[in-house]
């Protein structure tokens, strides 16, 4: 049985898209029943889990983990390594000029630094025993420049001397030459 459009009713020409028949039995549907309600599925609420540590977040302040400057760092490390004094001994003695006068520096140099004690070689007798007249000025400079009791003793030494154990000008029991040597 077919159907044939009655006199009121228009012809139907067949939409290629499919919409106005979709439209047509949406609303045929509309029309005849109520769709029953979508039941909502609602989740439980979440529970809030106890952190063992605490989130951080960013905040509009810097702290640690921003980038940070190099010789910020770098004193930091110092700091906790404990070269901080090491570190202020050296660059005091790039100095030494400066610390003992241009003469002084000139004939000597420091070439050690252990348990508080400064070792200042000279390169002759007479200039080491100068060096030995102002170390207790030269220890309160240090100091001064250092922080207290950084440096306790400075220990000047003068050229080294020749050894006359071998050779033949040895004494086999003898006690050597009286001379001396810094």
């Amino acid at each position: 049985m077919t159907e044939t459009p009655s006199e009121f009713e228009e012809p139907i020409e067949h939409d290629p898209t499919g919409l106005d028949l979709a439209a047509q039995i949406a609303r045929q549907t509309a029309e005849t029943e109520a769709l029953p309600p979508v039941p909502v599925k609602r989740r439980p609420p979440r529970r809030i889990r106890s952190r063992m540590f605490e989130e951080q977040r960013s905040g509009a302040r810097p702290d640690d983990r921003d980038p940070q400057a190099l010789g910020d760092v770098l004193g930091q490390v110092s700091t906790r390594r404990g070269w901080q004094k090491r570190i202020s001994l050296s660059t005091v003695l790039q100095g030494w000029a400066n610390l003992v006068g241009e003469d002084n520096a000139q004939h000597s140099k420091p070439v050690l630094f252990e348990d508080g004690v400064l070792t200042v070689v000279c390169d002759s007798t007479a200039w080491a025993t100068g060096m030995r007249y102002a170390a207790s000025k030269l220890v309160a400079r240090l100091n001064a420049e250092l922080g207290d009791q950084t440096v306790k003793r400075v220990d000047v030494r003068g050229p080294n001397a020749p050894s006359w154990k071998r050779g033949p000008r040895s004494v086999r029991d003898g006690r050597g030459p009286r001379d001396t040597y810094g």
